[in-house]
């Protein structure tokens, strides 16, 4: 099953590595699903919160202006996979041509996936699998000091 998610926020966060790795906060079925992302790709998703636009397009605002010009639109993008601690993601989009719909699916990075969703505001959609593997309760989330924050870029 499915679940509508809503992007909390772009912080920084501690992993394995340790501090200070961007990540992307998710809120689904009422749990955060934190997925780090490179430094690049939280500052495309913070522009696009912000509704700043950037001196020169970014990659996301190229291939939104790309799609749109190919009289196609993205419907939703999904976080639909978990294995080894990597999250995967699809962008399911459509095309008219002739007056007939033909239905797109694009594997794609989720940090891109979630770029996008936010300068086209589509859903962004999470399976019951990954929230079960990566989701947490957001008490406990904020009890270990990883909260959102502004990164400053």
């Amino acid at each position: 099953m499915e679940h509508d998610a809503t992007v909390e926020g772009v912080g920084v966060g501690v992993n394995e590595e340790g501090g200070g790795t961007p990540v992307v906060l998710l809120r689904a079925r009422e749990e955060i699903i934190p997925i780090f992302v490179s430094k690049d790709q939280a500052q495309s998703m913070q522009l696009a919160m912000a509704g700043e636009p950037f001196e020169r397009p970014l990659t996301h605002d190229l291939l939104v202006e790309m799609v749109t010009e190919f009289g196609a639109a993205i419907d939703r993008v999904r976080i639909d996979d978990l294995a080894d601690g990597t999250f995967y993601g699809k962008i399911d989009a459509e095309q008219y041509t002739d007056d007939r719909r033909k239905d797109m699916v694009f594997d794609a990075r989720p940090s891109d996936a979630i770029a996008i969703a936010l300068r086209v505001d589509c859903p962004v959609v999470v399976t019951d699998e990954v929230i079960d593997e990566a989701g947490r309760p957001p008490g406990q989330f904020d009890q270990e000091g990883s909260g959102s924050e502004d990164l400053g870029l």
